[in-house]
């Protein structure tokens, strides 16, 4: 593990194939450009920052996940987590209480608005109630799920495009043919293909852009053909040499990279209260 002091605080790789704790930063407090510049160096690199001991109002949570961009809006045709037509939250409660979102249930792996146009570029999820046992979230490094592909597959999947299907357009716990095998069935909200081996915007590395769970289709190939491959492609993901697993505390942060990781979060007691709030942040078209 290696670990920077810059000022008053430390930024500490933990011994994981991503994520970075950064201690002795009040993130309430003004912050100095070098050090948010540094922190956006580190999560380009690490993918996930956890920040400790955080007591944030609201709007000290919203300034300080300005720092890292700006607001992810949905379209208003393009439903997401907690979103009403034209209305999406800025701070989206996750909690299973007091009409909270996500429940107490086991969450696959999974990125965030994948199947919007601009998916978000990260998030950040503060905790303030969490459960003695369970809740934990992993995440999972997409770019190392990518380099360590058979040349063979990375040559295959070069090009390759992938529409992922909006999972908010059916009631829950409720089944919904596929779309891939029926093309029959109308759209009721666009698709939007990106590619199945994306770049990332600003680190410029590879990254297998898929999820573990969430119906989609590639592009152009027979769809027999494109489930095999993605089944294959998913079986790879599932590998714990990729992941990070964080068990919370109250008052941690969660920054993490949403275009190279994928999240997962453990069941947990129903009876006990998890309450986090979570902020999203704007993206970029896919390439």
């Amino acid at each position: 593990m290696s670990t920077l002091t810059l000022t008053n605080f430390e930024i500490t790789a933990v011994d994981a194939p991503l994520g970075s704790v950064v201690t002795g930063l009040d993130a309430s407090q003004p912050i100095k450009p070098e050090v948010i510049l540094r922190l956006k160096q580190e999560l380009r690199e690490r993918h996930i920052l956890i920040f400790k001991n955080q007591n944030l109002t609201d709007e000290q949570f919203l300034k300080f996940a300005f720092h890292f961009g700006s607001l992810f809006v949905p379209p208003d045709d393009i439903p997401v987590l907690a979103s009403k037509p034209g209305v999406t939250p800025v701070i989206i409660p996750v909690s299973n209480v007091d009409g909270g979102y996500t429940g107490t249930g086991e969450l696959a792996f999974h990125s965030d608005h994948k199947w919007t146009p601009y998916p978000s570029s990260g998030s950040l999820l503060y905790a303030l109630e969490v459960p003695s046992e369970g809740g934990d979230t992993y995440w999972l490094n997409l770019n190392l799920a990518y380099e360590t592909l058979d040349e063979s597959i990375k040559r295959r999947i070069a090009d390759l495009q992938l529409i992922t299907y909006n999972p908010f357009l059916k009631q829950p716990n409720t089944p919904r043919s596929q779309y891939r095998l029926d093309k029959s069935i109308p759209l009721i909200s666009p698709v939007f293909p990106h590619p199945l081996v994306r770049t990332h915007p600003e680190s410029g590395k590879k990254i297998l852009y898929l999820d573990y769970a969430t119906e989609v289709e590639v592009v152009g190939l027979d769809p027999q053909e494109g489930y095999e491959l993605i089944e294959q492609l998913r079986s790879h993901l599932h590998q714990p040499q990729f992941y990070y697993q964080h068990k919370w505390s109250v008052g941690d942060i969660v920054y993490w990279d949403n275009q190279s990781t994928l999240h997962y979060r453990q069941a947990f007691d129903p009876n006990q209260r998890r309450v986090m709030k979570r902020i999203s942040l704007a993206g970029s078209h896919p390439f």
